[in-house]
């Protein structure tokens, strides 16, 4: 039994290592920088990530992402004076959106950010995931 505890321990360890060294406990906000999408302007903007580290174990992450002039990309991201006018480019505007929630819950249930899998048709706000996550890190060390 302490042999099995010793190694889930080591293994907890582990995970924040591969993502670069040890963290300080508390609750760290890294951002990626702005940067402009595709053709049209479909995909500008910037992340936001929020950790919460724990014992150098990521136990909590919330990701947004935000259109240049602040406005969170969220259920409206897409519309046009509050209406679908275009669904197919409501619905690609959405991809990401919904993808932000996977790519937190994969980067505290696999414990690394190399872990974390791209979502097709959201990789833009991968990118800025990755990008905010590591500011977010850098700044737990």
């Amino acid at each position: 039994m302490k042999r099995l505890f010793t190694v889930a321990v080591c293994a907890a360890a582990l995970m924040l290592t591969a993502c670069g060294g040890s963290y300080k406990d508390g609750t760290y906000e890294g951002r990626s920088e702005s940067r402009e999408g595709n053709e049209g302007g479909y995909g500008d903007g910037y992340g936001v990530v929020t950790l919460t580290i724990k014992d150098n174990t990521i136990i909590a992450c919330e990701y947004k992402t935000y259109q240049p002039d602040g406005t969170v990309k969220d259920e409206n991201y897409g519309k046009q004076d509050g209406e679908i006018a275009n669904t197919d480019f409501y619905n690609k505007a959405q991809r990401p959106v919904k993808a932000c929630d996977q790519y937190a819950k994969e980067l505290v249930e696999k414990g690394k950010l190399d872990s974390v899998d791209a979502v097709s048709g959201a990789t833009i706000s991968y990118d800025e995931f990755r990008e905010a996550v590591k500011d977010a890190l850098r700044q737990a060390k």
